[in-house]
């Protein structure tokens, strides 16, 4: 392929009109080339950051600052460490809990590599990534060459073929709270946090963890119930007809699948059929995400 760049050159020359050529010409004679150098030039070995991640580098929502805006109130009323880079994180209450402010706080420095905040572990790579909003899943995915799947997609895969049961999973199928919500988990299933990928077993069509561990984002909107006429390959409410946050007034996403934190007691959402309305501007430590493809990925996709 290199022997054509000469052609390519010429063609390119001969495409200038003479008027750029004079003033290129004027421009060369600005300029005074040192002649060249006849000897070599030493540099020391060192040491230096190779590449750079400045300028292509994704910055997700927890990463960022808060949008005052965004909480419908004056500035002088929002706590100043919630418009700090945070993300929600739940903490087991000490007490007899009232309401979910008790378990849920909103801590600054928590993200997809500090699950827990700045003080706390990274990451574990193989948990599922957790602290994400909607647009951050949805750049991962256009990324990946994949999408998130609809609710109807994500609920058939879930249910491979078997009737819904509102029993609570055996401690072999899925991580779930055993004990009561959310003063005792008696981790059972051997953990009362995020569990590795794989680690219960698979559906009849061989997916892990289609329920428990952490909850799943899906494509659509969120509002209760079905539309009952649409039966084949359903999308969803559009944006105008989903439900909209009290607080944040943004239309919700489906989630489904439940979490780590789902029990008898509490939110039973482990059901494939089960699912609830998700702020999408808002990550916590319990809620994730997987893809779908329309065709089969490369290896490198996989990754």
């Amino acid at each position: 392929m290199r022997k054509h760049g000469p052609i390519a050159l010429a063609l390119a020359l001969f495409a200038c009109d003479e008027a750029a050529e004079d003033t290129d010409v004027a421009n060369a004679a600005l300029i005074e080339c040192q002649p060249e150098a006849s000897h070599l030039v030493r540099i020391e070995g060192g040491t230096f950051d190779m590449g750079s991640r400045d300028v292509y580098g994704y910055v997700t929502i927890a990463e960022q600052p808060g949008d005052p805006d965004s909480f419908g109130a004056p500035l002088e009323q929002i706590p100043p460490f919630m418009l700090e880079p945070g993300s929600a994180v739940f903490i087991p209450p000490e007490g007899a809990p009232s309401d979910l402010r008790d378990w849920w706080q909103y801590v600054p420095g928590a993200n997809w590599k500090k699950p827990f905040g700045p003080d706390g572990p990274a990451a574990k790579p193989n948990e599922p990534v957790v602290h994400l909003g909607w647009e951050d899943m949805s750049a991962y995915a256009q990324w990946k060459g994949g999408r998130l799947p609809t609710e109807a997609e994500w609920e058939y895969a879930a249910s491979a073929g078997a009737p819904d049961s509102a029993d609570q999973p055996s401690s072999d199928e899925a991580n779930t709270w055993q004990g009561v919500f959310p003063v005792v988990n008696e981790g059972a299933d051997g953990f009362t946090g995020l569990s590795p990928v794989g680690c219960f077993k698979p559906n009849a069509f061989g997916l892990y963890d289609m329920g428990g561990n952490a909850w799943e984002i899906t494509a659509d909107f969120y509002r209760p119930g079905h539309d009952p006429s649409a039966r084949v390959n359903p999308k969803g409410p559009s944006e105008t007809e989903a439900y909209k946050g009290v607080d944040s007034g943004i239309p919700a996403r489906v989630m489904k699948g439940g979490s780590f934190l789902c029990a008898p007691n509490y939110c039973r959402r482990y059901r494939p059929a089960a699912r609830q309305g998700n702020d999408p501007g808002l990550g916590s430590s319990n809620v994730g995400f997987r893809l779908v493809y329309d065709t089969a990925p490369t290896p490198s996709d996989r990754k």
